[in-house]
């Protein structure tokens, strides 16, 4: 567990999550997909995730778990060995309060110790706030990310 100071009364903290901690994190990850997704179906791809190049983490201030995020681990052939962010989100009344930045640079320091050189995301096309955020932390827009239904 990786343990962040935000002040001397509470203490930010970062835990991977094994499968058999998945129910920490789903209800966080059916809020921020706006309860798109069946739990049942999410609680089974994430299990298949974890099978995968794919790491899970809780975020917790103090005992309480106020966020969650997910890396992916692969090499691209326009970035080299890389990760992907994935379902990053911290409850509503714990944003604006700096969490975010820290979350991101633990996520960067944990990517550069795995080996990786390059660091990506995807965001909603709506969300203007996290556009801003994000470039804010050194990303720039690349592309669009497309989706079709099989």
């Amino acid at each position: 567990m990786t343990n962040f100071a935000e002040n001397r009364r509470m203490e930010l903290s970062i835990n991977k999550i094994l499968k058999k901690d998945l129910d920490l994190v789903v209800p966080l990850i059916m809020e921020l997909s706006e309860y798109q997704t069946e739990e049942s179906l999410l609680k089974s791809r994430m299990h298949e995730m974890l099978e995968q190049n794919y790491e899970c983490f809780a975020i917790y201030l103090n005992e309480e778990v106020i966020g969650t995020f997910g890396l992916w681990f692969m090499t691209r052939h326009y970035a080299g060995k890389s990760c992907e962010a994935d379902h990053v989100f911290i409850k509503t009344e714990y944003q604006n309060r700096g969490f975010g930045k820290e979350i991101f640079e633990y996520i960067f320091d944990y990517a550069k110790g795995k080996g990786c050189e390059m660091q990506e995301l995807n965001a909603y096309v709506q969300n203007f706030k996290s556009h801003k955020f994000y470039m804010n932390l050194g990303y720039v827009i690349k592309g669009y990310h497309f989706l079709k239904k099989l």
